[in-house]
C-alpha cells in the first residue's frame, strides 16, 4: 500500500490553471482574481493573444496582480503540461472524441486523489471556440459544466470560478479523510509512450494511415481513465517494443517481392 495524505494539505501548490490562447486581458485578470479567491497560485498561458501584463488585466486582477507577474508563458500545450501527471480539459461541445465527460465535482475528486504526489492541470480553451480536439488529446480527463442549451458556453473567468469553487468545496468536504496516493506518470512520459504506440500500431497496419488518431484517441481515453503510473507506462512501452521486434522478424521471413 502506498502512503496516504490528507486532501487539505495538498491542493493549492499542485494545481495549475492553464489558459490556451486567451484572447482578452480582462478575462486573464479576472481568472487571476478567482485563483487568488481559492488559493491557487500557478497560472500558465499557452500562446496568449492578449497582453497579460496590460492595465486592463491588472485592473481586473485587483489584489491578485502578483499572479499576472508570475504567470508562465508557453508556446504549446504539451510544453505547458510536461511536468503534470493529470490534465483535465474543459469542453462544452459533445460528440465524437468528446465522450465520457465528467462534471466539475467529479473532476475535483479525481484531482484531489493525485495532487499529493504530482501536479494537476485544469485546462481551459479560447473564449470563442474553446479547446481543439487535438489539444484535448493531451488531457486524460474531459470535463464539462452543465448549462442550459440555449446559452451553453460560459465566460472563461466564470468557468474557472465554477471549477475552482467545486474543487475548494470538495476539498472541504473531504477534509480529514484519506486517499491512497498513486504517483502518476508525467504528461511528458505518457506522450512519449503514445508516440511509440502510434508508430507501432501503424507499422502493423492496425491504424488507418489516413486517420491514425481516430482509434488512438480511444486508447487515450481508456488509459486516461485508468491513470497510468511510471510502471504502467514502462510495461506498455515494453509491449510496443515486443510488437516491433515480432513485426521485424515477420518481415524478414516474408517472401521478398521480385
Amino acid at each position: 500500500m502506498g502512503q496516504t495524505e490528507t486532501t487539505a494539505d495538498c491542493v493549492p501548490d499542485n494545481i495549475s490553471i492553464v489558459l490556451v490562447a486567451p484572447q482578452g486581458p480582462l478575462n486573464i485578470g479576472s481568472v487571476c482574481r478567482v485563483m487568488a479567491n481559492f488559493g491557487i497560485a500557478d497560472l500558465r498561458l499557452v500562446a496568449p493573444e492578449a497582453d497579460h501584463l496590460s492595465d486592463p488585466a491588472r485592473r481586473m486582477a485587483v489584489k491578485a496582480g502578483f499572479l499576472l507577474e508570475r504567470a508562465a508563458i508557453f508556446e504549446t500545450l504539451p510544453e505547458a503540461l510536461a511536468d503534470t501527471c493529470l490534465a483535465i480539459g474543459t469542453t462544452r461541445r459533445f460528440g465524437k472524441y468528446r465522450e465520457d465527460l465528467v462534471h466539475p465535482d467529479q473532476a475535483a475528486r479525481q484531482a484531489l486523489q493525485v495532487t499529493g504526489s504530482g501536479r494537476v492541470a485544469l485546462v481551459f480553451g479560447r473564449e470563442d471556440k474553446g479547446l481543439l480536439t487535438e489539444e484535448l488529446d493531451h488531457c486524460q480527463t474531459l470535463m464539462t459544466i452543465p448549462t442550459e442549451d440555449a446559452v451553453g458556453s460560459m465566460n472563461l473567468a466564470q468557468a474557472v470560478a465554477v471549477v475552482l469553487y467545486d474543487l475548494y468545496k470538495t476539498r472541504g468536504d473531504l477534509e480529514g479523510k484519506r486517499w491512497g496516493r498513486k504517483k502518476l506518470a508525467s504528461n511528458q512520459v505518457q506522450e512519449a509512450m503514445f508516440r511509440h504506440m502510434r508508430q507501432t500500431l501503424l507499422d502493423i497496419d492496425f491504424l488507418d494511415p489516413q486517420n491514425p488518431d481516430h482509434i488512438l484517441r480511444t486508447f487515450r481515453r481508456i488509459f486516461g481513465r485508468a491513470g497510468l503510473n511510471d510502471r504502467d507506462v514502462k510495461v506498455l512501452q515494453g509491449l510496443w517494443s515486443r510488437i516491433d521486434w515480432v513485426n521485424r522478424e515477420r518481415l524478414k521471413k516474408s517472401p521478398r517481392d521480385g
